[in-house]
């Protein structure tokens, strides 16, 4: 089974999707780390943010992976913590407009999925990577939540200037954020990590049933 988990930057989808993975026995893929993956190595090889062509060529040469402690790697080497860093934040959305860049990176999720029962969260999962996924979940949540988590991530951030960040990415990806039609949205505003993977389990559940 793939469960698809999309929706907005602090609305919760890495810790919703790690904590239900890890509930189902799942695998746990990152779709986001993928492109912060690439975005540090664009960095730190200098090549250009805008450059697709170029950018899906780094991408090919080195192949983002997750080991079996779900930390994300790239061309073999391990950058979980340096894809969270602020200069990563403000350079990904360009990177992740590419169509070039979206064709590899889709192409390789769908690869990863295909390996098994998996937990997937991104930004246009259900809609677009495995629109075949059986459980699909749209998740939400106030801005200002929403700014307040990013910040609790990212200690020594400015709050103004990180949800300025958040806001401008927002605006940039909201092509990439659409819903698929069939997700189910969960607003995790109010409710506690483990109450929202409750209510994912129950449509796992549920969708498991219907399969008898």
């Amino acid at each position: 089974m793939i469960i698809a988990i999309d929706g907005p930057a602090g609305a919760g989808k890495s810790t919703v999707a790690r904590s239900l993975a890890a509930e189902l026995g799942y695998r746990y893929l990152d779709t986001g780390a993928m492109y912060r993956a690439l975005t540090w190595l664009a960095c730190e090889r200098s090549v250009d943010p805008e450059n697709g062509v170029a950018l899906a060529e780094l991408g090919r040469a080195n192949p983002i992976d997750f080991d079996s402690a779900g930390h994300t790697e790239i061309g073999g080497i391990d950058v979980t913590e340096e894809i969270r860093r602020p200069e990563v934040d403000r350079v990904v959305s360009p990177v992740s407009r590419q169509p070039e860049v979206r064709e590899l990176m889709r192409e390789r999720q769908r690869e990863l999925a295909a390996l098994g029962d998996s937990v997937i969260e991104g930004r246009d999962i259900g809609r677009v990577v495995v629109p075949g996924a059986e459980v699909k979940v749209y998740l939400v949540a106030d801005e200002a939540v929403r700014a307040g988590r990013r910040l609790a991530e990212r200690p020594g951030s400015v709050a103004e200037t990180l949800a300025a960040e958040m806001h401008r990415r927002d605006d940039a990806d909201a092509p990439q954020m659409l819903p698929a039609p069939d997700a189910v949205h969960i607003d995790t505003t109010n409710l506690r990590v483990e109450e929202v993977v409750a209510k994912i389990e129950t449509l796992v559940t549920e969708k498991l049933s219907s399969r008898r």
